[in-house]
């Protein structure tokens, strides 16, 4: 049974429904299924089994509590950008040991907490930043940083192009050219512990050529540097991609695309592309999976709010807006849009916007629905990553509650926040 599914054409997450649920606690509101969450961690251990990886969840894509907590029990390592994620890391439970801190812009801070709470590595993304991991670790008497450099391959994925990280137009990592020279030049420095290199291309990759294009210009390179400085791993990076469109008629793995869209790939096409060459390696295999693991385990429930007929258009107004989930208004992204009741007879095209006051406070254009009325309920698939972690309190709006749903069971991890919350910490002049 899919984790999101319909019964009695109502609309479920796992054994919960979702309008009985938004009844009790209110709209906007995040829903997520442990049960998908765990499937898809399983099931992309299962395909690169023959390699057996150590995954490191991304944490930006979903950092709630309970979803670290979650993915920490179920043997996880993870994948943090700041001070911030690796303090979420601790109090989540997960192991700091198998923890690799990324992040082009690491402070003295950052940099002397992963040290302090000992990080698998430092994934470093220049020189410069490499000298400075070794002045702070060098403060520390006996204390070697672990790095590992990050490696831009110069390798085009597609996709949009706020999300592609893996060219020489990109802020991230060194070029593959001056990798080796960077290697050399630290490999006698006592501060530093040269203990392995990654890559990353960009996210949301639904092709397998890009990472097999990737991880064969990088296997001669990381062949040298495991011989010449006793590299232990390969970090591949993320950006395994999921499927957007008709994500509620998908699969229980989340890849099936609709003959109107391009196939994307299986995770046996992902894995078969590229497990031959890393095998041959012999070295520890990271991933950093985010989007993959938590994307198709998170919708976005909305009620409607008003109906309303243009010239041109027709509109219905819901009360989620960009600011609860702002990747439509910022990467122009596809989301699947569905009431959460039994659908009316018919359908109407019309555009799924939201209360805030911009013009891109838009979900959806031209979209068939059934009619909806004023109270009705819609739910956002796919809002799983990169949903509430990068939500605002833009036009002072709180922030809506997140649920974790496993079975028939409802928690609630986040309460929804008041508008006091959203002043706390300021003063009237």
């Amino acid at each position: 049974m899919h984790r999101f599914h319909r019964k009695g054409g109502k609309l479920y997450a796992e054994g919960v429904n979702l309008d009985s649920l938004a009844d009790r606690l209110g709209t906007p509101l995040y829903v997520y299924s442990a049960g998908t969450i765990l499937d898809h961690y399983r099931r992309l251990r299962g395909a690169m089994r023959a390699v057996d990886p150590l995954i490191c969840y991304s944490v930006k894509a979903n950092s709630n509590l309970a979803v670290l907590s979650l993915l920490a029990r179920a043997g996880s390592g993870f994948d943090v950008v700041s001070g911030g994620e690796l303090e979420r890391v601790r109090k989540a439970g997960g192991k700091i040991a198998k923890c690799v801190f990324a992040g082009v812009g690491k402070t003295d801070e950052e940099i002397e907490a992963g040290l302090r709470y000992g990080v698998k590595a430092f994934h470093v993304e220049s020189e410069e930043e490499l000298e400075r991991i070794a002045l702070v670790a060098g403060r520390k008497k006996g204390r070697r940083a672990p790095v590992s450099l990050r490696v831009n391959p110069d390798v085009e994925a597609g996709g949009h192009a706020k999300i592609t990280t893996g060219t020489y137009a990109n802020k991230f990592g060194i070029p593959y050219e001056l990798v080796a020279a960077a290697y050399r030049r630290y490999a006698g420095d006592r501060r530093l512990k040269l203990v392995g290199i990654q890559m990353h291309i960009g996210s949301q990759i639904t092709r397998s050529a890009p990472f097999r294009a990737a991880v064969r210009k990088m296997i001669p390179l990381v062949e040298r540097l495991r011989d010449r400085h006793g590299l232990e791993y390969f970090d591949l990076g993320g950006g395994v991609g999921i499927v957007y469109e008709d994500a509620l008629a998908s699969g229980r793995d989340g890849w099936w695309k609709s003959p109107k869209a391009e196939r994307a790939m299986t995770l046996a096409e992902y894995a078969t592309s590229i497990i031959p060459m890393l095998r041959a390696l012999k070295m520890e295999i990271l991933l950093e999976p985010g989007r993959f693991l938590v994307g198709n385990a998170g919708v976005l429930v909305a009620e409607v709010l008003y109906r309303k007929q243009t010239g041109k258009k027709h509109f219905t107004v819901i009360d989620a807006g960009m600011n609860d989930l702002v990747r439509p208004a910022m990467y122009e992204a596809y989301h699947q849009i569905e009431s959460v009741e039994k659908p009316r007879p018919g359908a109407i095209s019309t555009d799924i916007v939201g209360p805030v006051c911009e013009s891109g406070d838009v979900f959806g254009h031209d979209r068939a629905l059934s009619p909806l009325e004023r109270g009705d309920r819609v739910a956002i698939f796919s809002a799983g990553a990169y949903g509430f972690s990068m939500a605002s309190s833009y036009n002072t709006r709180p922030r809506p509650a997140e649920v974790l749903v496993s079975g028939t069971k409802a928690k609630v991890i986040r309460k929804r926040e008041t508008v006091a919350d959203l002043w706390r910490g300021e003063k009237k002049s």
